[in-house]
C-alpha cells in the first residue's frame, strides 16, 4: 500500500465517489450476498445450506465484473427470490463509513463538483440513499446500468463524460475496487485513491500499487 498523502486540492475540480465499500461499509453487501441470500435460496429450493451456498457462488462467479452481477432484477429472476424485498429486510446493516458526511460537506464548501458513480442498481442506490440521507450532498448520481457498461470497463468512463463533463487531469476518484481503479487509470483519471478496509468486519485489503486511505479524514480538504 502506498501511503495516501494529502491531495493537491487546488488542482482538483471534480470528485467522483464510489458507494459500496467506499462511502458505505461493505459489510452490508457482503453479508447479504454471502450469507443471507444463500440462506433464502436454500429455503426457497429446499436445499441444504452448503449446497445452496455453493450454487449461489457458482452463479455469482460466472457474472463477476459484468452488469448482471450488480443487477437486482437479474438475480431476482435467476434465484427466484425478491432481492429488493430481501435487501430491505437487511437494511438495518447499512452504515456510513467514518468521516464521510464531514468529507462531503467539506467538498461542497471548497467548491468542488461531487458526483456519486456506482455499479449498484438504481433500486439498491435508492434504498441506501433513503437509509443514509447522503443524496443531498451530491451534484449528480450516476448508475453504470444506465450507461450499459460496468465501471471496470475503460469505455464506461468515456461514456460518463457525455453527461458528467469532468476533466480527467483535474478529477479525483475514490473507489474500493482495483479493477475499477485500473480502468479509470487507463482512461486517464489523474488522482486515484483506493480504500484499505471496505468491510469494517474484514482485514485490510491488498490495494496493490494504488495510494489508499483508511478513512476520509486523511484527505479532507482544508
Amino acid at each position: 500500500m502506498i501511503h495516501a498523502a494529502s491531495l493537491p486540492w487546488d488542482e482538483i475540480d471534480t470528485v467522483l465517489l464510489d458507494m459500496d465499500g467506499t462511502l458505505l461499509d461493505l459489510h452490508y453487501d457482503n453479508h447479504f450476498w454471502q450469507v443471507f441470500v444463500p440462506q433464502k435460496f436454500a429455503e426457497r429450493h429446499a436445499l441444504p445450506y452448503a449446497e445452496a451456498h455453493a450454487e449461489c457462488f457458482r452463479r455469482y462467479n460466472a457474472k463477476a465484473g459484468t452488469l448482471d452481477w450488480y443487477c437486482v432484477d437479474y438475480w431476482t429472476e435467476q434465484l427466484e427470490l425478491d432481492i429488493v424485498r430481501l435487501k430491505e429486510e437487511m437494511a438495518h446493516l447499512i452504515a456510513v463509513h467514518p468521516d464521510v458526511t464531514d468529507f462531503l460537506v467539506a467538498l461542497r464548501r471548497a467548491g468542488k463538483r461531487v458526483a456519486l458513480v456506482t455499479n449498484a442498481h438504481r433500486k439498491a442506490l435508492n434504498l441506501k440513499m433513503d437509509r443514509t440521507g447522503l443524496a443531498l450532498h451530491f451534484d449528480a448520481m450516476h448508475v453504470s446500468h444506465e450507461y450499459g457498461l460496468p465501471k471496470e470497463d475503460p469505455a464506461f468512463w468515456a461514456a460518463l463524460k457525455g453527461s458528467e463533463p469532468f476533466d480527467s487531469k483535474h478529477t479525483l476518484l475514490v473507489d474500493d475496487s482495483l479493477p475499477v481503479l485500473r480502468a479509470a487509470r487507463q482512461f486517464g483519471i489523474r488522482f486515484l485513491r483506493a480504500v484499505v478496509r471496505p468491510d469494517t468486519r474484514q482485514p485490510d485489503k491488498d490495494v496493490a500499487d494504488f495510494a489508499a486511505i483508511r478513512r476520509f479524514a486523511e484527505i479532507m480538504p482544508s
